[in-house]
């Protein structure tokens, strides 16, 4: 898969009201709770993220104001990175590369904002339940359990504060109940104000940068040109972009098929030097990619989601029929 790809299709994987103080008692509900105050709290802290041997810690500080959400990411274990957000876009800074590429916000969000706005569908592909209340980063805990139905997605357990709802851990796990990744606050501040200064990059990115513009135009969907054939169970678009491959490269386009949780990135551009590279599945951590070329175009499926229901999307994906 072409670096670029690679980087746009993450930062891609990396969008109202202040969230209710009253304790639900159903499952379905928690997680609208967690959904909710992922985005509307302002939060300070600072996550680990554990993936097998790699450890990487993060520190992030979410403002919500009149203008919106503002949200700054900043990696602080090997080379630098950060996430920032503004309303609807999305600055990834690259200092060693130096390189600034700007996104749209779209799709599901990074943590602790990870589960969709709206969470009833989600009870279709997973069995949803309450588990026992805990302690996390100092703060009492309540436990959700998402199970999969199938083969076609990860098992999830997350991590709630009582109090606000806002998620202070999340594990994934595989189809044998084993640790694929987990995010968890080590410390936490939730609610009052958020300083400016914590929103804004620490790097100055002005002469000798580069500037990359992802954003995409948007499609509807009917108008993609390509469909699932068949369909994978629980997958459904939803979304189509238009995405510029950079200069006489044209354009790639985007697609998302997401069962409310998972989410898989497929990106359909033409062939070029290197597109039968790396064919086949590939695997880091939670995120599984799968290549393939099919009448001229390099087929490149990216997601959270297990190496079956990406290979299946990967393979099934086919200009659309007539």
């Amino acid at each position: 898969m072409r670096l670029f790809s690679v980087m746009l299709g993450l930062c891609a994987l990396l969008a109202q009201g202040p969230a209710s103080a009253e304790h639900p008692t159903d499952p379905l509900s928690w997680l609208g709770r967690i959904s909710t105050a992922g985005q509307r709290l302002n939060y300070v802290g600072t996550f680990v993220y554990q993936s097998g041997s790699h450890v990487e810690t993060s520190r992030i500080a979410h403002r919500v104001d009149a203008n919106g959400e503002h949200e700054r990411l900043e990696v602080l274990d090997g080379s630098p990175r950060e996430i920032i957000r503004r309303g609807a876009e999305v600055r990834c800074v690259l200092p060693d590369e130096r390189t600034v590429i700007i996104d749209e916000a779209q799709g599901r969000r990074a943590f602790p904002a990870r589960l969709p706005v709206s969470p009833t569908g989600l009870a279709e592909n997973y069995r949803i339940r309450k588990g026992e209340v805990g302690r996390v980063a100092g703060l009492e805990a309540q436990a959700l359990l998402l199970e999969p139905k199938d083969d076609l997605r990860y098992g999830h357990v997350l991590w709630a504060d009582i109090q606000t709802g806002l998620l202070l851990k999340s594990r994934t796990l595989d189809q044998h109940g084993a640790v694929i990744e987990q995010f968890s606050f080590s410390e936490v501040r939730i609610g009052g104000d958020v300083d400016g200064v914590l929103l804004e990059s620490r790097f100055e990115t002005g002469e000798g940068w580069r500037t990359v513009n992802a954003r995409g135009s948007r499609m509807a969907v009917e108008a993609a040109g390509w469909a699932l054939e068949p369909a994978v169970p629980g997958y459904v678009l939803t979304s189509v972009m238009k995405r510029p491959l950079g200069r006489e490269r044209g354009e790639a386009v985007h697609m998302v098929f997401s069962d409310g949780l998972a989410a898989i990135s497929v990106f359909i551009e033409p062939t070029g030097d290197g597109s039968k590279t790396g064919l086949g599945p590939l695997s880091s951590g939670a995120i599984n990619i799968f290549k393939r070329v099919l009448d001229g175009h390099l087929v490149t499926a990216l997601g959270e989601a297990p190496e079956a229901a990406v290979r299946r999307v990967g393979e099934s994906i086919r200009p659309e029929s007539r």
